[in-house]
């Protein structure tokens, strides 16, 4: 019964047009980005930073480096929007239309619908991150050649790996992500429960993760980052340093299972104490 309906839940969120705009974005985002990487302009300031630091070009230059360089602008903006408007929806768009009046009206506690949808939305956090991740790789593969991996962030990251070891901290680094999404998720899916429209669900998720990201980029909080959500929703870039910190992994990981268990606990108290039936 409850697989049966988890795949009801999972059929009527992804029967949903809205639910593919993320796939389709991703999709042009990417293939709009490889095509200006083919521009000079790009490989010389790659090719200027690596020989600045004693590395050749030539090792890096390939399909992981471009793949990974796509992940970055993508995941912080992107990734938070597309979540925010389709995990908005899962309870506010059914309140809104009037649907979850039939759907109580069925022996079935508001907890595990509310569960079932939650699951519902995180399966779909981890589709979009998978295919962000598979398809930038599949694609930087057509433009450029299997090597190693350079990776670069300001001020935090310049890494290179051999093929091998790159690949499995491409790897790594998006099972991380999808903790990251999940996260994301589990706010919007609260702010769902709330008697609010979907859209303002969407914009109050979106609210709460860049309101974050300014004050973490304000260079007088420089101190204060790990006080902020967005430092550990950003636990993935430790799987691109030289050395992986174990330690702060373990540490965001266990924040942000705890951020989504206390989302979805008071959206869960929230909507217990709403009259959806009157």
């Amino acid at each position: 019964m409850f697989y049966q309906q988890l795949r009801n839940e999972v059929w009527k969120l992804f029967g949903k047009k809205r639910t593919y705009m993320g796939f389709v974005v991703f999709f042009v985002t990417q293939n709009l980005i490889l095509l200006i990487m083919q521009f000079p302009r790009v490989t010389h300031l790659m090719r200027r930073l690596l020989e600045d630091n004693g590395y050749s070009i030539e090792p890096s230059y390939s399909s992981l480096t471009f793949a990974t360089g796509m992940i970055f602008p993508i995941a912080h903006i992107l990734l938070p929007v597309f979540l925010a408007m389709v995990s908005g929806d899962l309870v506010a768009k059914e309140s809104e239309d009037g649907t979850l009046r039939l759907v109580l009206a069925r022996p079935i506690s508001r907890v595990r619908l509310l569960f079932l949808k939650w699951l519902a939305g995180a399966l779909f956090s981890a589709s979009l991150v998978l295919s962000l991740g598979t398809f930038g790789l599949l694609f930087a593969a057509i433009w450029f050649p299997w090597r190693g991996l350079f990776v670069y962030a300001p001020n935090e990251i310049f890494s290179v790996f051999d093929a091998s070891m790159g690949f499995h901290r491409y790897l790594g680094a998006h099972l991380l992500l999808v903790a990251t999404a999940i996260t994301i998720t589990s706010v919007a899916f609260m702010f769902s429960c709330f008697k609010i429209k979907p859209a303002a669900a969407a914009v109050l998720t979106l609210s709460v993760v860049f309101l974050s990201m300014i004050l973490q980029d304000i260079p007088y909080f420089r101190e204060l980052k790990p006080w902020f959500f967005t430092h550990h929703l950003n636990v993935w870039h430790a799987c691109f340093a030289e050395r992986i910190a174990w330690w702060r992994v373990g540490g965001s990981l266990t924040l942000l299972a705890g951020m989504s268990a206390t989302c979805c606990i008071v959206g869960c108290a929230v909507f217990q104490a709403r009259d959806i039936k009157s």
